[in-house]
């Protein structure tokens, strides 16, 4: 099975009925079957909000959340303990409200992206095997970006480690230029799933710092051409796990819904028991 989705689901117009910059998680439902959330990496949603998600969207709707920031170390953290009594907190709270999704069967997986300085080293890996400790048998999903983790001499080490602590590897389509961003890796650690995250080719805007980077890094529309090539990639991993997941972040010009719905035709698959449309948009 191959399942398309976006990050977020309010920051595409182009799935807002009546045309507002923002569009509503109900709207998302009706053209995509599964979300990324990444408010969750800013602030460890309510339980409340995270049961009014879930009465809007379809039984067989699957969300992946995002890590805190407190989880992936993104917090300035300094020093080898890093599960200080803080950040056990963090992370119990996390699967609390994880709760409700986990028991309807709609946690697709928690995504634990780690930051540029998350290399691989002793104590970066002790503590893969620890957040495999604290969030029990919790699908987990990670990303790496820092290029260390997938070196030629440590690769298939990386790749043991997360099949041996049931991580999916994040396949990821980014700029790379050998020192920054993450090169394509186009191997799984799960036999039941795989998961692609496609943030666009903008170099300039990747490498560049400036006011707008958030933005302009994932200022990108994949193009006819490489839209085919992706799908080739999909489908031959797809012959190696029972699902793949592809998530499109190429949104800093609202770029991946459009880009989401040419791949799902080019890989000619249709997603069954979405939520209602209430015009076609597409």
């Amino acid at each position: 099975m191959i399942q398309i989705g976006l990050s977020t689901w309010a920051d595409h117009p182009a799935l807002s009925v009546e045309g507002k910059p923002k569009s509503t998680l109900e709207e998302y439902v009706g053209h995509f079957p599964i979300v990324e959330v990444d408010s969750s990496f800013y602030a460890i949603p309510s339980l409340s909000n995270v049961v009014n998600w879930q009465h809007q969207v379809p039984d067989n709707f699957k969300f992946i959340f995002k890590a805190s920031r407190v989880m992936t170390l993104h917090d300035g953290v300094d020093g080898d303990e890093y599960l200080t009594p803080e950040r056990r907190i963090e992370f119990t709270n996390f699967k609390k409200v994880m709760q409700p999704l986990i028991q309807n069967g709609q946690l697709e997986s928690v995504l634990f992206q780690f930051p540029p300085s998350f290399r691989c080293d002793l104590t970066n890996i002790r503590y893969l095997f620890e957040i495999r400790q604290m969030m029990d048998r919790i699908p987990i999903s990670v990303e790496f970006r820092n290029p260390s983790w997938f070196i030629e001499a440590v690769e298939s080490d990386t790749l043991s480690y997360l099949e041996r602590l049931k991580m999916i590897n994040v396949i990821v389509d980014e700029p790379f230029d050998g020192n920054q961003g993450m090169p394509l890796v186009l191997q799984v650690t799960s036999a039941k799933k795989a998961m692609f995250r496609l943030h666009g080719r903008n170099a300039q805007g990747w490498f560049t710092s400036g006011k707008e980077w958030r933005k302009e890094r994932t200022n990108y529309r994949y193009s006819t051409d490489e839209l085919t090539e992706l799908a080739q990639w999909v489908k031959a991993v797809s012959e190696r796990v029972e699902e793949v997941t592809i998530i499109f972040n190429n949104n800093g010009n609202h770029d991946a819904v459009d880009n989401a719905k040419e791949l799902q035709k080019i890989l000619g698959i249709r997603f069954e028991g979405l939520g209602p449309v209430q015009m076609d948009l597409f």
